[in-house]
């Protein structure tokens, strides 16, 4: 059972305070004058603070089509017309619904924080150190939320205080500098009082020390950075400084008892199956929890799987289950074939087998159940060496003839486990992202409604972490960053480091991030932090311009890559500006 189900199901539709204003007065049936009169009462509104991860307009959905646009993925299918919201067709506008829900579930978040914090002291009867971990719990995601305007926004109006007030909600842009100071002292001081993993089993549902700390490592890393989307000179001392900082709190994750799984599909199989760090690896660090399938009472689903993940047919109005139905897939978002030359590159068959589809579902007849895979040229043999004996398999390729009784026409499809030819003419290098399996679903799939975790944070992030701020902190790879990015390198079966200087460990470290981290949504962020985001998409334009397997025929996908410098920043939602008279000027460009 997931865990912090019990935790979500309370008040997931929102406690009744989700608000569709900047800082709307809230809440507005549950106050402080009618609730947190018991430690039940309390952990119930804590549940508010965490449920806008999972909302429909944050991981639930909207996020993947927010910052899924980068050099390893891109939305896709054959001759599919763009996606009408969000910035991964580059074709937002300051109106976008996407920006604008993100923009009010981050502040409904926040504000459901600064309720819970200002009233949670006054519950009575309440363990003293229950009572300092929710604190922390909320102080931490409050500053998470901040974290997140941050990246995508910049200066945002900032406030510690919840809203009560009608007249007073709109307010002006604080500087992004003066917000990460707010959000570094707060990650910092609410580890204090956080829950080791280890008190909480591992079990990631629930912020621990671990992910507070891997998660402010990811902030400095990020602020390190921030002088490149702003074209300003960087400050060697203060970029180092946060650099250093970001190897402190990442190193402090090791001595905290996780540790890579033996394989790099076991945490993702874990995720989609309603397990939890099985291995005992304790990998998974944080994940946003999902639940149900839109067929009980259990009302707290995701999208992961089935916006990205392998396609599928629809079959959940039929009575097929297990690998006759591995569930219903659109697969909107693709791989770039740079994504796929890097694993190549460096002979990643294991990542890439498991990130990159290796194969599509198929159906001998019409409407009935999956019966077989269709592989890639040469995947096949390399998934039997890898993970065949953990996924569906469909058995010795066979084929059936059929003929419509109207036209006399006959057909003959495949069924079963079978390969592409090495000169089929549908061999391609744009393939779906494949690492969010509905397979290993446990209950019957309903078409959209997906009970997928997403992982905020892994292990494997906080190793890469550390080797790169190490490098940059000495100038040069250490022994602790070549350690660091070599247990990835080794788990992945791909060949160890060595003797680099300081711009070759760089280069094979961005290389490591991508291979590791696709789908994951850091790479947007990684390539704003390195001032390589607008470069590194443009590069694909004149890629996709060509043509052939990679845009199986869809001609629109290279302006999704011909971004401009706006890309660096969301734009300020404009129904926003429009009620808010403080902010009178976009982000640049928008």
């Amino acid at each position: 059972m997931k865990t912090i189900k019990i935790f979500i199901l309370a008040l997931i539709a929102g406690m009744s305070i989700a608000s569709c204003d900047f800082l709307e007065k809230e809440p507005n049936q549950i106050t402080p004058g009618n609730y947190f009169k018991t430690p039940g009462e309390a952990s119930s509104f804590l549940t508010g603070v965490y449920a806008t991860l999972q909302q429909s307009t944050f991981y639930g959905n909207a996020y993947l089509y927010l910052v899924g646009g980068d050099d390893l993925g891109h939305y896709g299918g054959v001759g599919r017309t763009p996606n009408k919201t969000g910035l991964i067709c580059n074709n937002a506008t300051s109106s976008d619904p996407d920006v604008l829900g993100f923009w009010y579930t981050l502040y409904t978040g926040i504000n459901r924080a600064n309720v819970f914090l200002e009233n949670i002291d006054a519950v009575p009867d309440m363990d003293k150190d229950l009572r300092l971990q929710y604190k922390a719990e909320a102080r931490f995601l409050r500053a998470f939320f901040y974290f997140n305007l941050v990246q995508c926004w910049g200066d945002v109006p900032f406030t510690t205080e919840s809203t009560v007030d009608p007249e007073n909600l709109a307010r002006p842009r604080t500087d992004k500098q003066q917000i990460y100071d707010f959000i570094v002292r707060e990650m910092a001081g609410s580890s204090n009082d956080l829950k080791s993993s280890s008190d909480l089993n591992y079990l990631p549902g629930r912020v621990s020390k671990s992910a507070a700390w891997g998660i402010l490592a990811r902030v400095y890393m990020f602020r390190a950075g921030e002088h490149f989307r702003d074209n300003k000179a960087s400050d060697p001392v203060t970029e180092k400084e946060y650099f250093k900082k970001a190897s402190h709190y990442a190193q402090l994750v090791l001595k905290e008892g996780h540790d890579l799984d033996n394989n790099y599909w076991d945490l993702f199989i874990d995720l989609c199956s309603n397990k939890y760090n099985s291995s005992g690896k304790n990998e998974s660090i944080w994940e946003v929890e999902f639940a149900g399938n839109r067929s009980t009472d259990v009302r707290a689903e995701g999208r992961i799987g089935n916006i990205i993940g392998i396609v599928g047919p629809d079959l959940s109005a039929t009575s097929y289950k297990g690998q006759e139905d591995p569930g219903f897939g659109y697969g909107f978002i693709y791989s770039t074939p740079k994504l796929l030359d890097l694993y190549e590159a460096n002979n990643d068959k294991n990542r890439c087998n498991w990130s990159i589809a290796p194969f599509t579902y198929t159906q001998s007849k019409k409407g009935g159940a999956v019966d077989g895979r269709y592989f890639e040229y040469g995947k096949m043999n390399e998934v039997k060496n890898q993970y065949w004996d953990i996924s569906y398999s469909y058995g010795p390729e066979g084929s059936i003839t059929t003929t419509d009784p109207e036209t006399g026409k006959t057909e003959t499809k495949r069924y079963g486990d079978y390969e592409k030819t090495k000169t089929s003419s549908d061999n391609n290098r744009n393939r779906a992202c494949a690492k969010y399996r509905r397979e290993y679903e446990a209950d019957k799939k309903s078409k959209n409604d997906t009970s997928i975790n997403f992982p905020i944070l892994r292990f494997s992030d906080i190793l890469l972490m550390i080797a790169e701020a190490e490098n940059e902190v000495n100038g040069a790879p250490n022994t602790l960053a070549y350690d660091c990015i070599n247990r990835v390198r080794r788990r992945a079966g791909i060949e160890e480091l060595k003797d680099l200087d300081y711009s070759q460990f760089l280069s094979k470290l961005k290389d490591e991030r991508a291979m590791e981290l696709c789908f994951e949504y850091t790479r947007r962020f990684d390539l704003i932090r390195w001032g390589e985001y607008i470069e590194k998409m443009n590069e694909l334009v004149s890629v996709a311009q060509a043509g052939g397997s990679w845009t199986q025929g869809a001609t629109n996908v290279y302006n999704y890559f011909n971004i401009s410098s706006a890309y660096n920043y969301f734009p300020i939602p404009a129904q926003e500006m429009a009620m808010n008279p403080f902010i009178t000027e976009n982000n640049p460009k928008w």
